[in-house]
């Protein structure tokens, strides 16, 4: 069993290693079926891993929002449910679904849940990681210096690794697949919205 897992992790670190863009990879939707990420050639994109009973859910009014302000310049949600922090996304996809869509209408992708750190990791989330690692919390910020200390507690040394950290961080990923910045959840969601209309606005 152990050879099995051995070889499965070399052919996901393979897969990683050789990609070259965003669009190397395949996902699951919420119904299970396999969607390339090549189907967003051409679009900017957020992708984030998210959870529904974390203290940062809210955060899905202001997705959707910037969700529904840019979608029409070729702007693209990419929203991966993840049960690792806390263990915050219970349930199924479909019921993770449900409660999205009743509780903040939310109507960019939404897909199965996967693991974003450890052995299980998506190699989706192992690339991404490998692009933009961790550039630390905004400690004169109140949220940051609350997740800082939280994590030092547990890890010393958190900071000096590019794993995810909580529920929704976020990966800005150009029109050409690239990617172009990493949000920690503290991070302003204006800040955020000032790139994403940077990039939206940039079609050479």
């Amino acid at each position: 069993m152990r050879k099995v897992v051995l070889s499965l992790m070399a052919v996901v670190g393979m897969l990683t290693a050789s990609a070259q863009s965003v669009y190397d990879f395949t996902v699951k939707d919420e119904a299970g079926e396999d969607v390339s990420l090549a189907a967003y050639k051409g679009k900017v994109l957020l992708i984030v891993n998210t959870a529904t009973r974390c203290g940062f859910t809210p955060q899905y009014t202001e997705l959707e929002a910037l969700y529904e302000k840019y979608r029409g310049d070729g702007f693209e949600i990419l929203d991966f449910p993840c049960n690792q922090f806390g263990q915050q996304a219970p349930g199924s996809i479909q019921e993770i679904h449900q409660f999205c869509t009743a509780n903040f209408d939310i109507q960019f992708p939404q897909f199965d849940k996967i693991d974003v750190n450890g052995e299980g990791a998506h190699p989706l989330y192992t690339w991404l990681k490998a692009q933009k690692g961790f550039g630390g919390f905004d400690v004169e910020d109140q949220r940051g210096k609350m997740m800082d200390g939280m994590l030092r507690r547990q890890d010393a040394d958190y900071d000096k690794k590019s794993d995810i950290k909580w529920n929704f961080t976020k990966f800005l990923v150009s029109r050409d697949g690239r990617v172009l910045k990493r949000y920690e959840p503290t991070d302003k969601m204006t800040d955020v919205e000032a790139d994403v209309l940077a990039e939206v606005k940039n079609v050479n």
